[in-house]
């Protein structure tokens, strides 16, 4: 394979997790699971200590050119570059159609996150065990974190750039975790459609002032987008790996928790849509009733085709590496 194909391979896998990530209830990490890039994304990500990122800005600092790649080899750089623009592309393309639809049709909306999020917590229950009272109380401590933090969120937390930076420390934190979506995440903490405007806000401003449009837009929109993005690099460096680890200390109690808080996560857009509609000056009436349910049958539907694909996927997988043995 050449190098080309491969960093196209590369950039679009990054493209779909993405996509996916751009979307509460449907995983990144699951796509790089798929995909069969779970394990180096996974061994990057842990690469990238604060003790490499030190001794990779005193070489670059003395000069020393072959103890920066060697360095950079070790962190697997040009791969994590390459994904790492498959991701952004999808997810500024995505959250742009998604921030345009929430102002058109909210509920039609979250009613269709609230089936992509039911759906994907009913699939990942297959893993959960509930044998012992450990795993037990954590089911009931993630769904009662995430339930009453999802109805706090959409009512209590603000904007602001220190609740921003905490969104983005948490959110990327469900990179590394297979059924976990950091856009989930970000719905539970009343964060989701906010992020999405801004986002849109600012590719808006920066393509104008490529353009010849003033920098002071680009300037002022770009000040949430980046605060996301410093609390997004300070989670890979502590909370990502922090989870990581409690994954490989427990397993099934960590997976217990994690898709408990989904099962309480669906209070999340239940709730956002209820906002939506309060401030149209509107109640849940029997058509808005039953345009979300509508739209939750679709995302439902969305998740078992999904499932159902990548299931044959990974069963035809199976097959030929055992007809090459």
């Amino acid at each position: 394979m050449t190098t080309t194909r491969r960093i196209l391979g590369i950039y679009l896998r990054g493209f779909c997790m993405g996509a996916a990530d751009a979307v509460p209830g449907v995983s990144g990490g699951t796509i790089a699971l798929l995909t069969g890039i779970y394990e180096r994304l996974i061994t990057a990500i842990t690469a990238l200590t604060v003790s490499r990122i030190r001794r990779l800005a005193h070489d670059a600092r003395d000069g020393n050119r072959q103890a920066v790649v060697r360095t950079l080899t070790e962190l697997d750089i040009g791969f994590l570059v390459v994904l790492g623009t498959g991701i952004a592309t999808a997810v500024v393309s995505v959250l742009r159609l998604i921030s345009w639809l929430l102002t058109v049709s909210p509920v039609e909306v979250y009613g269709f996150f609230f089936g992509l999020i039911g759906a994907s917590a009913i699939i990942l229950y297959r893993d959960v065990s509930l044998e012992t009272w450990g795993k037990r109380a954590a089911v009931i401590v993630g769904f009662f974190l995430a339930f009453v933090g999802s109805g706090y969120a959409a009512t209590g937390i603000s904007t602001s750039l220190p609740v921003l930076f905490l969104a983005g420390t948490v959110a990327i934190s469900a990179m590394v975790l297979p059924g976990l979506s950091g856009s989930l995440l970000l719905l539970v903490l009343g964060q989701y459609e906010y992020m999405s405007t801004a986002l849109s806000r600012f590719t808006d401003a920066l393509l104008a002032a490529l353009q010849g449009g003033g920098a002071e837009a680009v300037y002022q929109s770009a000040v949430p987008v980046v605060t996301f993005l410093l609390g997004a690099v300070v989670g890979l460096l502590s909370v990502a790996h922090a989870v990581r680890a409690a994954f490989k200390r427990n397993r099934e109690m960590t997976v217990a928790f994690l898709v408990s808080l989904i099962f309480g996560a669906l209070r999340a857009p239940v709730e956002q849509a209820s906002v939506e509609l309060a401030a149209m000056g509107l109640n849940w009436t029997r058509y808005w009733i039953q345009s979300f349910i509508l739209f939750a049958i679709v995302g439902v539907g969305l998740v078992v085709i999904f499932e159902w694909v990548s299931t044959r996927d990974v069963q035809f997988a199976s097959v030929t590496e055992h007809q090459a043995e």
